[in-house]
Parts: C-alpha cells; sequence; structure tokens
C-alpha cells in the first residue's frame, strides 16, 4: 500500500507558503448531524484529536512554481475524508475565492466518498461541487487535482475527474468504487491510478519528489491567456516545392520526413502533455495533446505523428481544444495522418463520432487556431484537425481528399494510373494555396499567397 499523505504533508509537496482561508463557515446542523446519528460527534471529536483538523478538508492559498493557487488538501484521517455539508461548505469557499481573486485551483484530493452518517444531505455536496466547478472553469479558470491514496467514490467523480488536468501519486487507488463495495471479484489493478492513465481518465503518474515541478509547470502554462494567434512553426524539411503530386506524396511519406515531436521539440522551450481522452481511451502513439511555452506565451498543441489516428486520438484533440478555448489559450494543430483508422476495432470505438465531435470542437472555439500540414494530410481525417480559415503547409506536405491510390481504386483506375492521378487531386502545397485552402506554405521564409483577385 502506499504512504499515505496527511493534508498539510501533501501540502508541503507542492507548496512552502500555504495559508488557510479566513472566515470558514461554521456548521448549520444540530448535534449529532441533521439525521441525529448516535455517535457522530463523538466520531467527529475523535478524528480531529488524531489529526488537528477541524473537517475533512483544509483549504486555502500558497505558490506553487511561480503561480498563486487556491489550495483543497483532504485529510483521510478524518473519518476517511469523506464529504459531508461542512466538506461542502469549504469547497464552495475556496471556489468562490478563487474566482474572487482569479486564481486556478488545485485540489489534493484523498477520500473515500460521501459521508454517511449525514445521508443524501451528504450526497448532495458532489452537485454543490459539480456546479462550483462548473462556475470556475466558466470564469477561465484552471482546476488541476492530484489523486493521492485513496480517491474513490463522489470525490473522484466530481473533484478528480472533474478537473481540467488530473496527476496521481504512484500506485494510488483510484476509482468510483472504493475497495468495501467494488465486486469481490474485481481486478484490484483496474482501480489504481496506473490503470486510470492507461484508460485516459488521468493524465500522467508523477512521482512524490516530482510533484512540485510538476503542478507549478502545469499551472504555470495554464494561468496564461492570450488573444493572439499561435505563429506558423518553421518548416523543418525540404525546403524546395515538388514538382508533381506524386512527388509530393512521395516526399509526405519519407521516413526520414521531420516528424510531430521533431516540430515540437522545435517550438516550445517546455511543455506538458494532456494524456487521454477521458472516454477510456489514449492514441499517444497518434495523437500528440498539451500545452507549451513559446516565446513566452503558452499554446495548446495537437499533433498527429504520421499514423493512422485512432478514435481516442480525435477525443483528446477535442477536449485538448475546448480546454483552451475556456482558459483562452491559442491552439496550434500540425496535420500529419494518412487518414482515420478504419479497422473494425476502430468503429466499435466510433471513429466517425469522434471524427464529428472534433469537427464541432474546431468549428465553435473562439480561441484562435493555427494549422501546419506537416505530411500527409489525408481525407476528413486530417481535415478534422485543420483550422478553417488558418492552415499553412510545408514544402515536403499533401493534403487529398483521399489517398491517391484509394482514388484511383474508387475510379477503378489501373495501378500504373495512381501518379496521374495524383496530379489530378492538385495535391501539391502550391496547389493548395492556389485553390485557397491553405494560405501560404512555410519555410525557413513563409512563402504568402497571392493576393485575393
Amino acid at each position: 500500500m502506499p504512504e499515505r499523505l496527511s493534508a498539510r504533508e501533501a501540502l508541503a509537496l507542492v507548496t512552502d507558503d500555504f495559508t488557510e482561508l479566513p472566515g470558514l463557515p461554521a456548521a448549520r446542523s444540530g448535534p449529532n448531524g441533521l439525521l441525529g446519528w448516535t455517535g457522530y460527534d463523538a466520531s467527529r471529536a475523535r478524528a480531529t484529536a488524531g489529526t488537528g483538523e477541524t473537517e475533512s478538508v483544509v483549504v486555502g492559498r500558497g505558490t506553487v512554481g511561480s503561480t498563486p493557487a487556491v489550495l483543497i488538501a483532504f485529510e483521510f484521517g478524518f473519518l476517511g475524508g469523506s464529504l459531508g455539508e461542512r466538506t461542502g461548505d469549504r469547497l464552495e469557499t475556496a471556489h468562490t475565492y478563487a474566482r474572487a481573486h482569479r486564481l486556478p485551483v488545485v485540489s489534493l484530493v484523498a477520500t473515500g466518498g460521501s459521508r454517511m452518517q449525514e445521508g443524501m444531505l451528504a450526497l448532495t455536496q458532489l452537485q454543490r461541487v459539480a456546479r462550483q466547478s462548473a462556475l470556475t472553469r466558466a470564469a477561465g479558470l484552471a482546476q488541476l487535482a492530484v489523486l493521492r491514496d485513496p480517491t474513490t467514490g463522489g470525490g473522484w467523480a466530481t473533484l478528480g475527474a472533474g478537473a481540467d488536468v488530473v496527476l496521481a501519486l504512484p500506485g494510488a487507488q483510484v476509482g468510483f468504487a472504493g475497495s468495501r463495495v467494488r465486486p469481490p471479484d474485481a481486478d484490484p489493478a483496474a482501480y489504481t491510478a496506473e490503470a486510470q492513465v492507461a484508460a485516459g481518465t488521468v493524465d500522467a503518474v508523477v512521482p512524490h519528489g516530482e510533484l512540485r515541478a510538476a503542478v507549478g509547470l502545469w499551472l504555470g502554462l495554464l494561468a496564461a491567456p492570450s488573444a493572439e494567434p499561435a505563429p506558423v512553426p518553421r518548416a523543418l524539411g525540404a525546403a524546395d516545392l515538388p514538382a508533381t503530386g506524386w512527388d509530393a506524396v512521395r516526399r509526405a511519406r519519407d521516413p526520414g520526413r521531420p516528424r510531430a515531436r521533431a516540430y515540437l521539440d522545435a517550438y516550445f522551450t517546455r511543455r506538458a502533455a494532456l494524456g487521454g481522452d477521458r472516454g477510456g481511451g489514449r492514441d499517444t502513439d497518434g495523437m500528440l495533446c498539451g500545452f507549451g511555452s513559446h516565446d513566452g506565451r503558452t499554446i495548446a498543441y495537437a499533433a498527429q505523428t504520421g499514423t493512422a489516428t485512432r478514435p481516442a486520438g480525435y477525443r483528446t484533440a477535442a477536449r485538448l481544444i475546448r480546454l483552451a478555448d475556456a482558459l483562452s489559450v491559442p491552439v496550434l494543430t500540425l496535420v500529419d495522418t494518412p487518414g482515420a483508422a478504419n479497422d473494425a476495432e476502430a468503429e466499435r470505438q466510433g471513429v466517425g463520432a469522434a471524427i464529428a465531435d472534433l469537427f464541432t470542437a474546431v468549428a465553435t472555439a473562439r480561441t484562435p487556431l493555427t494549422t501546419l500540414v506537416i505530411g500527409e494530410g489525408g481525407s476528413g481525417g486530417a481535415l478534422a484537425l485543420a483550422a478553417p480559415d488558418n492552415t499553412w503547409a510545408t514544402p515536403d506536405s499533401y493534403f487529398s481528399v483521399i489517398a491517391p491510390e484509394l482514388a484511383a481504386a474508387i475510379l477503378k483506375r489501373p495501378a500504373d494510373q495512381v501518379r496521374a492521378t495524383a496530379d489530378q487531386l492538385c495535391v501539391r502545397p502550391q496547389d493548395l494555396v492556389a485553390l485557397g485552402v491553405v494560405r501560404g506554405i512555410a519555410g525557413e521564409r513563409t512563402i504568402l499567397p497571392p493576393p485575393p483577385g
């Protein structure tokens, strides 16, 4: 079993200047709680004597890295870190303070769920927490959760899973069902932080000694809105333009061509990655998403890696764009895929719905989007990631309604007509500029399109 930290020990992992919020509300219920649960007052008194806390959460403010934030820390030693009426009061106070002072919220969660001694009144605190989280998100303020051991029940389903970015300590028990209520034959490995990372619901597992730096990096990136679009990255590959359509396709498919990671390394001085789609999937081999720093500005990124994009990749990109939109952070997308994954498993995972959702996220984003096609632009699986009015291309890329081989097959042309079909599809970067599909060609010097008319 991993080490269970107290609330104060957890706070010390991320900040040195924690100060509790003043004027926390007092309890509103009578002796032994609203239900008159025999022995409840005595249990609370013992919890206070054992932990030094008067409730299951400690709330205050402190600086993490260089970013001031509101901090919420659960004390599992106080009635299992359970959520009751007074817990809800404190959580609401924390979010209200965060909005009033324009601060992000960091929740260090360790809870067994709702407090039995308060019955349905305890359960309804989840609605209060969800509303406060929604109000804070609507205010454009970031929310980050760190999952400690254990994080289960309503605390996981609100403060934990509902945060914008979710980190976890190694080996932490994480799951909606706590150890005493899950099926007796359930695999315990499924209820761990590591399993939740694999399922796309937790972004990363972070060791204790690295937590302060990780939280500080995330807060520094998420708390820096900007109204200006992301600059177009410099092209890293070939500088000359392809002579034919097939030349464009061949160069984009060259295994030695620079890929997404090379572009991200060249563009950002530091970055932090989102790890999943929040729906049970990850496609970290096919879609890289996160936030980074470019020339002192925060820019969100979603980058295809040159493989067929899986449904989870599209859902993660949609999550990234919606989060960046809520925080007023500009977005850079890098298009590079032969197309969406089209195998049977991709269909079972809802590839069509995932692409549709990404199209919607792009179409409705208020924050500016910039797109660079860095390799293959294969059909709708590539177009879904492209900004409708601010897409650029590198000299070693192409964009096509469909791959030339597939176009020839659909048109019932022989294999020797594939190259001619590529020319007819007008897939070269310069063709795309002439058609108005892309704004220009990125290079050491960006090649601007001709003026309209």
